[in-house]
């Protein structure tokens, strides 16, 4: 087994050993579980972070020092020279003071003043307080989200307080991340979804599904396919749920080159959010994320204040299908009107969690978007065809502004939570023909049980397939085909990409004796048949008859 995936089996063992905890204390399947192992785990990542970084900064110790020595060097400290030590900390590492680390909390489990569970409470709110301008996400009125809750609000009994508070600090102190700071994206991304795959079943009103990393990767490779000639952009997505398409677009851009902008409705979504951006070095855009309602409120705006941000590059996968009859009406103010140019969705007399609110963040992105800038949606499939008047409305301006790049339309499953088909729509500012690019993968992956769902997973080939394809713009007469506006327009502007191949009639050249013979059968098997529907159309007046006069 090679280094990554030891490191993954034992993380993810970490992380199953604090579920356990939970489980031993009536946790699991809670609304608070995912909060405790979340903050547990950032709480142990962010202590051998510091550590990590202090031995790099510390003239008495070297490379091989062991994490018992800093912590012991640490502890030789005052707490005026400590502080000194926070300015050469790197801008991804949060300061701990020493009676905030793991180790001290272990060596202190039997206090009593104050209890032990109230100092493990006093460490997280420390370190939450020390850092909160760095590592804090925000309200849209700019009020400032702390890292960390106390971890004991969520046992009631308060005899059981101390006991639960040691159970988390003995299986965070048997771990350790030291040997994962060298680590890169693609071993954050599996820990990132293994730790988050039992909580992503109800991401909150706008971020319905969690987005699976080879759809991720797809749009990451297929916005940037030249990473050399990109620096110091923006990235945004108004529905980030927890950050997937992000932080793939962030990796494959360098983190140290783009900046991203969130926004999103679900506290849950913000929070796995922070996480994953500070697993990923990505600290300076945390004061980017915002809690909050995109549509009814949008928090990003442009320098002057007067009007909505733009970005360089806009990703998305918003929720599809939702219940905003409560603010629907507001979205039609004439303040609204320029970024929802298509309309918005009617209240249904029924099923209102089934209004379609993905075609107003559509919408939003479209008018988010600089004058060079690039964009991919996740869509539902029935988008690219439907003659629905707002969906009609959004493609037809599309393909009028020539904004249409490409379209794919992916297989079944691949959200192993929703039935629902999706395609991708990738959008561009800049294009510079009026061809459209389309794919259609719906025959690719295979078929695992995810749970008690069906996933498709697609095959490395199959996503390096993909991407190939798209980029070189290359057709394939069973899976892409190149297209221009023009076509689009006289099919009533329709996306499927299925529509525009090219069918190919194979002839075969037969026989007149043989072409006689074969029509000969034909109407023979067409007489029998008729006289059968014949003979059944009798007996069933009959029967209707008989019982009329019954």
């Amino acid at each position: 087994m090679d280094k990554e995936r030891q490191l993954i089996v034992k993380t993810s063992r970490m992380i199953d050993d604090l579920k356990a905890v939970c489980g031993e204390y009536g946790l699991s399947n809670t609304g608070n579980e995912y909060k405790i192992i979340a903050d547990s785990f950032l709480y142990k990542y962010l202590n051998d972070k510091f550590l990590y970084e202090f031995k790099r900064i510390d003239k008495n110790l070297s490379k091989g020092s062991t994490t018992k020595e800093v912590e012991e060097e640490i502890m030789k400290l005052s707490p005026v020279e400590m502080s000194k030590y926070r300015y050469g900390l790197g801008a991804n590492v949060a300061y701990i003071r020493k009676e905030f680390l793991v180790s001290y909390l272990f060596n202190n489990k039997n206090s009593t003043t104050p209890k032990f569970y109230e100092l493990f409470d006093n460490a997280l709110d420390g370190i939450s307080n020390d850092n909160i301008d760095i590592f804090s996400v925000r309200t849209g009125s700019k009020e400032k989200i702390k890292l960390f809750s106390p971890i004991s609000q969520y046992i009631i009994e308060s005899n059981k307080k101390n006991d639960f508070a040691k159970a988390i600090i003995d299986k965070l102190v048997e771990f350790s991340f030291d040997e994962v700071f060298e680590e890169k994206y693609d071993f954050f991304a599996t820990i990132f979804e293994y730790l988050i795959k039992d909580y992503n079943k109800d991401f909150g009103k706008y971020a319905e599904y969690y987005t699976p990393n080879s759809i991720a990767r797809i749009i990451a490779k297929i916005l940037v396919p030249d990473t050399d000639k990109v620096r110091n952009v923006s990235i945004y997505d108004p529905a980030a749920g927890s950050g997937t398409l992000l932080l793939a677009l962030a990796h494959e851009i360098g983190e140290e080159d783009c900046t991203l902008y969130t926004q999103d409705i679900s506290q849950k979504s913000n929070e796995f959010l922070r996480l994953n951006l500070i697993l990923n070095n990505l600290v300076h855009s945390l004061d980017n994320v915002v809690h909050g309602n995109t549509l009814l409120n949008p928090a990003h705006l442009n320098k002057e204040g007067n009007k909505l941000a733009q970005f360089d590059y806009i990703v998305s996968n918003p929720p599809f299908k939702t219940d905003f009859s409560d603010y629907r009406d507001k979205l039609e103010d004439d303040k609204y009107s320029d970024r929802f140019f298509a309309g918005v969705p009617t209240i249904p007399k029924k099923e209102k969690d089934k209004m379609s609110i993905y075609l107003l963040f559509i919408q939003h992105i479209i008018y988010s978007l600089k004058d060079n800038g690039k964009a991919a949606i996740v869509v539902p499939t029935g988008f690219l065809t439907t003659q629905n008047k707002i969906e009609f409305k959004i493609r037809k301006y599309l393909i009028e502004n020539n904004y249409i790049e490409g379209i794919i339309s992916m297989p079944s499953n691949i959200f192993a939570n929703t039935g629902t088909n999706v395609s991708i729509i990738f959008i561009s500012r800049i294009k510079i023909n009026h061809n459209v690019f389309m794919l259609d993968v719906t025959s690719f992956g295979k078929k695992e049980k995810d749970g008690k769902n069906q996933r498709t997973i697609l095959s490395k080939n199959e996503l390096n397939t993909i991407v190939d394809l798209y980029t070189k713009q290359e057709v394939n007469k069973k899976i892409s085909v190149l297209t221009d506006t023009d076509t689009i327009k006289n099919n009533k502007f329709s996306y499927a990409p299925n529509q525009y191949f090219v069918v190919d009639i194979v002839k075969d050249n037969i026989s007149k004796e043989r072409f006689k013979l074969d029509m000969s059968n034909f109407r023979r098997e067409l007489k029998d048949s008729l006289s059968k529907s014949e003979k059944l159309y009798k007996e069933l007046l009959e029967e209707l008859e008989k019982i009329k006069y019954e």
